[in-house]
């Protein structure tokens, strides 16, 4: 079951329009953030597709570069195989005098190799620019290559990559057939052609023969990186880029397998710089983020500003239902606008309007009827002692009457004058307000006593049984005549209940840690359902000849000046206990122990 939260409560609470500003403010970044990310992710996605396009278009621009190269020093070694003072050196067939002549000739065609050999491949002449292929590994090479029937080779020696094309050399008329030797020449797959080819393709390059990375434009660290990422080159083969991290830096690639195709391959990969292509985007990302946030925290704001239009109606009326819980019926509710807030206020107004009158009534008719009780419970509670005042004193107006009868009617006019006026001052006691308390400290249980005392000093009550019990030192601060008296009345409410000849009444002290706790028990029949509810309401009384049922609400009040309570714990047929508990003070002035 659902119960009302009291104002004091812990619960963490916040006013409707924090709620309406902080329900914006999550949906408003929910959906800025939500929004950026998908831009940004688009907008990656995007990216590398687009650097994904630029990779294909830089193999294209390579192959068009390779294609124009390859007509060129195809073109080339035709012009030189044709000449005719090479033809002439041909014919000498002296290694020497070949040797020394063919530098002039290759300088007529600048390449990085050049090579002469007879017709079984003898190489008689071979000229460099850089250190790399010998003579012998040429003619090995140029062995191998006149096996296959194809314009050009890959030769590989010390480190260098060459694309060499091979050319007869024919005495006369080629179709005679009268083959002198064959022309090499070839161009070195260079660091200067991979930036060249970089520039063009404006990628970063890497060349590999077999596993073995030839020639690259990537940074020294970089390069080792990717030859220990993929020893074999095929593996960034494919149409489709591949991602991979070198260094601190993520790039995409694309490789390709250069002509001509004979093992061991030689292939092209192509690199771009994802970060780098990206650099602008994580730049422009973050102006979005802080773009959005100064939206998000600017629209906060104006909300704020906005909402207290809205929610200043609502604060008026919840400080009018709070002056109103306090009992102000007269806190200023401002209604100018005509909107929902203001029917509400309005009807709150007429509301609190009808609710002040009808207590107003209530008041009145409570106070009507109290006074009727009053009137009531005094009338007949007076008329028995006022009737054997009267009677008693008709009595005495005889002259027939000795001195000792005298005395007795004298006795019970002044037990008559006794119970007025001890109903005088429970109604005096009722309705003052808490009195001082002239507390003293001591033990609880010899005022006890003395209520035990007094009771068992009434002539009904001397032939019930009463016990007392202590449990602790029971000591305190407390006005010992006024718990006194709780302590009787209490006490003759249990001796009335029970029977004169089998009841019984047990007293028990013991010092809790809450304070020092007295329970009554009696073996009576028990509390009256039906006065149970207001047991300690003014006026309540059952079964009683004498009494205006004020007994039990003056213990009550007198026990609460003390800062205890006092309350009826359980009753049934043989058992009704009531339990006081007093607190445990450390001065007459009311103060408890930490």
């Amino acid at each position: 079951m659902n119960q009302l939260m009291p104002r004091g409560a812990s619960m963490t609470k916040f006013r409707l329009r924090t709620k309406f500003l902080l329900s914006l403010l999550a949906v408003s970044s929910s959906l800025t953030f939500a929004t950026l990310w998908l831009v940004h992710r688009s907008v990656r996605v995007q990216l590398k597709k687009e650097i994904a396009e630029d990779l294909q278009n830089s193999v294209i621009v390579f192959r068009d570069f390779q294609r124009q190269r390859e007509i060129t020093l195809t073109r080339s070694a035709e012009l030189l195989a044709n000449l005719p003072s090479l033809k002439a050196l041909m014919t000498s067939r002296d290694a020497a005098t070949i040797q020394d002549a063919s530098g002039e000739i290759g300088r007529l065609a600048p390449s990085d190799v050049f090579v002469l050999a007879n017709p079984v491949g003898k190489v008689l002449a071979i000229q460099t620019t850089v250190p790399g292929i010998t003579r012998s590994a040429a003619e090995e090479l140029l062995k191998t290559s006149l096996k296959a029937d194809q314009p050009s080779f890959w030769w590989y020696g010390a480190g260098h990559l060459y694309q060499v094309f091979l050319q007869p050399v024919y005495f006369g008329p080629a179709k005679n057939d009268n083959l002198l030797g064959v022309l090499c020449i070839g161009h070195e797959i260079s660091e200067g052609l991979a930036m060249e080819l970089s520039r063009i393709a404006s990628s970063q390059v890497a060349f590999f023969y077999g596993s073995t990375l030839i020639v690259s434009t990537l940074q020294p660290e970089q390069q080792s990186g990717l030859a220990r990422l993929s020893p074999n080159p095929s593996d960034l083969s494919g149409p489709i880029p591949k991602g991979f991290r070198l260094g601190e830096e993520e790039f995409l690639a694309t490789t390709v397998e250069l002509a001509p195709s004979i093992p061991p391959f030689v292939r092209l990969s192509v690199l771009k710089s994802y970060d780098k292509s990206a650099a602008f985007l994580d730049s422009l990302n973050r102006v979005l983020l802080g773009l959005g946030l100064l939206a998000v925290v600017a629209g906060s704001g104006m909300v704020f500003l906005i909402s207290d239009t809205f929610t200043k109606p609502l604060a008026n009326l919840v400080s009018g239902v709070r002056a109103l819980e306090t009992g102000d019926f007269a806190y200023p509710l401002a209604i100018r606008s005509g909107d929902e807030v203001a029917e509400v206020a309005a009807a709150f107004e007429r509301m609190r309007i009808n609710l002040q009158r009808s207590q107003q009534e209530l008041l009145a008719a409570e106070r009507l009827a109290t006074i009727g009780r009053v009137a009531g419970s005094i009338s007949h509670d007076l008329r028995h002692p006022l009737t054997a005042v009267v009677a008693n004193s008709e009595f005495l107006c005889e002259r027939d009457l000795d001195t000792q009868q005298r005395e007795e009617l004298y006795r019970e006019i002044r037990a008559a004058v006794d119970q007025m006026t001890d109903l005088v001052d429970s109604l005096l006691e009722f309705s003052q307000v808490r009195e001082s308390l002239r507390r003293v400290f001591g033990p609880i249980e010899a005022t006890l006593e003395r209520a035990v005392h007094t009771v068992r000093a009434r002539p009904e009550f001397r032939g019930l049984n009463i016990s007392v019990l202590r449990e602790g030192r029971c000591e305190t601060w407390f006005d010992q005549k006024k718990v006194e008296r709780v302590l009787a009345n209490l006490l003759v409410n249990a001796c009335e209940a029970v029977s004169p000849e089998s009841g019984r009444i047990d007293v028990n002290l013991r010092e809790g840690k809450d304070g020092v706790e007295i329970r009554i028990m009696d073996n009576g029949p028990g509390v009256a359902e039906a006065i149970r509810g207001r047991l300690f309401q003014p006026f309540t009384s059952y079964g009683k000849q004498n009494g205006i049922g004020l007994g039990l609400t003056i213990s009550q009040k007198i026990i609460q000046d003390h800062g205890g309570e006092v309350c009826l714990e359980s009753t049934e047929v043989g058992r009704t206990v009531f339990k006081l508990t007093l607190p445990i003070l450390i001065s007459g002035d009311g103060v408890q122990p930490a």
